[in-house]
């Protein structure tokens, strides 16, 4: 049987070439891009999971959710097309998450970035480049979390406005970027897979108060994130706890 892993890369890789396909072939721009990606890469997802692991759970972003998959140890958490404002504007900043979680841990993750020809994933971890000087700080393109720049005026980051989760979360897999702080709300599927895929490359992941990230739970809302190289981890979660309350 194809390993967890590959399955995860497999599939987001060819996820990523049907939505690359679209873009290039369909003529749709902007929303209506965005709209027929999402659909269309769900329905591979869904049918080729289904099929190949039909015994466990999936929750997906694309799909109405039951809340069955929480009696279930084994839940495949995907996000069919991350980014989907970046896609349609015809940018390289999306991906596409494939993720497994079991008994809440994010265990296997595969992130595609088809924009870039790239997928990387939890099985193959990429080495941790040196640190920037100074440090690189992610932010959100259009809504910069005001937790996200305190923290990086305190330490002197400079600021690297950025599309989807999942690009930005690979950036520091990368090497682009040093910390992915983010407060402004996401949902499993949106970081399931990068969690994944950064906690296997070495990086530290938690919510922003330190505590672990729990997935396949029946409200699949996830506030807060902070993935960053180990070295920063402590004097960001600090700094962090030491910000008022807005």
């Amino acid at each position: 049987m194809e390993s967890d892993v590959r399955l995860a890369e497999r599939l987001a890789t060819e996820a990523g070439e049907i939505l690359l396909a679209l873009q290039k072939s369909s003529g749709l721009t902007g929303k209506d891009l965005g709209k027929a990606g999402d659909e269309q890469a769900n329905t591979f997802l869904m049918r080729m999971l289904r099929a190949a692991r039909p015994d466990d759970a999936i929750l997906s972003e694309e799909e109405k959710d039951t809340g069955d998959r929480c009696s279930v140890r084994r839940a495949w958490i995907v996000d069919p097309l991350d980014g989907t404002r970046e896609y349609g504007e015809g940018r390289t900043d999306w991906a596409v998450h494939v993720a497994l979680a079991i008994d809440g841990v994010a265990i296997v993750g595969a992130v595609a970035l088809p924009g870039l020809g790239m997928t990387l994933t939890s099985g193959s971890p990429k080495p941790l480049e040196p640190a920037g000087d100074p440090l690189r700080m992610l932010v959100s393109r259009s809504r910069p979390a005001r937790e996200a720049v305190a923290v990086a005026e305190t330490l002197g980051a400079t600021l690297v406005p950025m599309g989807s989760a999942g690009a930005k979360a690979m950036a520091v897999v990368r090497g682009q970027a040093d910390i992915y702080l983010h407060t402004g709300g996401q949902y499993e599927w949106d970081n399931c897979a990068p969690i994944a895929v950064a906690q296997a490359a070495g990086l530290h992941v938690s919510r922003v108060d330190g505590s672990p990230l729990v997935y396949n739970c029946a409200d699949p809302y996830l506030p807060d994130l902070l993935i960053c190289r180990m070295e920063l981890a402590a004097r960001v979660l600090e700094l962090v706890k030491a910000l008022p309350s807005a």
